[in-house]
């Protein structure tokens, strides 16, 4: 894992454990944990259509982040580490 991955996931950990999400947040990932490669190229699939509207950098950024299963699980620790 690189060191602008673990960037990314920490602030998103910190963004969603701010907004009081932990909870279900953790449980959608946990859900869908296993399914995170299948997500990952999905994004990728509807991208031309999806960065219409958000920023096209973030978003493949983002589908990268989402394929590893790896990172779904330190995202997970690391919202349980904030929401504590």
């Amino acid at each position: 894992m690189s060191a602008k991955e673990k960037v990314t996931i920490d602030s998103y950990a910190k963004k969603i454990s701010d907004r009081g999400f932990s909870v279900p947040a953790i449980f959608f990932l946990e859900m869908f944990k296993y399914l995170s490669f299948i997500f990952g190229q999905s994004l990728i699939v509807f991208g031309p259509m999806a960065t219409i509207f958000v920023d096209q950098k973030k978003y493949y950024n983002f589908s990268d982040l989402v394929s590893k299963r790896s990172n779904i699980e330190r995202l997970i620790c690391q919202i349980e580490s904030n929401s504590k």
